[in-house]
């Protein structure tokens, strides 16, 4: 009886095994969204037939831009099984009008003596952007890197001193001046300035695979490239430096040189 049992529990075991999907994703094909996904280790992922990072667990991310559209074919070729597909149709978002106004000129409309400068940050950032290292903390759970005010959220198009401009690819949130930034998730520094054209004190932060943390118009940065921090390591305090026209702190995520949403990685409220 007890071995009649024993192979019941087994065959049970294998069965629920067997019943468990190979490839599992976690977030929403929307524009600016994340999606994180879990696949057998040693296996490879595609998108549109590009190849993305997958470490060797299996773990990877894909994202996708503000204003992006279409549907997206992801596979994933499993060792010794099916190959998994699944097409991700990209939700379109409705987005905000932002007016900002009191901001210097020179940040609205620069000079056109500082283009070379602006050109010369423009490289460093997207440098610090481009990493592809191995690690793996965005599967991290994200936390608030600071807390206040919502003033600001991702995609709202920007009016800047009654002008149409880019839109705003970031979440802002008011505090006053030299209030903490903390690391949302752990990662390596690739990039810390003081004061940058357009978003004065700078750090780019790496979470893995190309999804990196920006924070913009801090009044110090307390790390320096090549560093690593841990979720909730200081890093910087917030400022208003740069295109600012009040202190707070600008997040932004990047996955390679897709815009991606910060804020549906974190729960509440960062108002304390």
């Amino acid at each position: 009886m007890r071995t009649l049992a024993s192979a019941l529990a087994l065959l049970l075991t294998i069965a629920a095994v067997a019943a468990e999907p190979a490839v599992s994703l976690r977030g929403d094909a929307v524009q600016g969204g994340l999606i994180f996904g879990q696949a057998p280790a040693g296996s490879s992922v595609t998108l549109d037939g590009k190849t993305i990072m997958v470490s060797p667990s299996g773990a990877f991310v894909i994202g996708f831009d503000r204003d992006e559209t279409g549907t997206r074919l992801l596979r994933v070729s499993t060792p010794g099984g099916e190959p998994f597909e699944q097409a991700l149709g990209v939700a379109s978002r409705e987005y905000d009008i932002e007016r900002v106004d009191g901001l210097p000129p020179r940040t609205v409309t620069p000079d056109p003596s500082a283009t070379e400068r602006i050109q010369r940050e423009a490289a460093l950032v997207s440098s610090a952007r481009a990493v592809r290292d191995e690690r793996t903390d965005f599967t991290e759970t994200f936390a608030w890197p600071a807390r206040g005010r919502i003033s600001g959220v991702y995609g709202s198009q920007r009016v800047l001193n009654g002008e149409p401009r880019r839109p705003h690819y970031g979440l802002d949130i008011a505090a006053p001046t030299g209030s903490p930034v903390y690391a949302p998730a752990s990662g390596v520094i690739t990039l810390a300035e003081q004061d940058l054209y357009f978003s004065g004190g700078t750090v780019i932060l790496d979470h893995g695979h190309g999804l990196s943390s920006s924070f913009l118009h801090l009044s110090e940065v307390l790390v320096e490239p090549g560093e690593t921090v841990n979720q909730g390591d200081l890093i910087a305090r917030i400022g208003a430096t740069g295109r600012a026209s009040g202190p707070h702190l600008d997040w932004r995520m990047n996955w390679l040189d897709r815009r991606v949403d910060p804020q549906p990685l974190v729960e509440g409220s960062p108002d304390p």
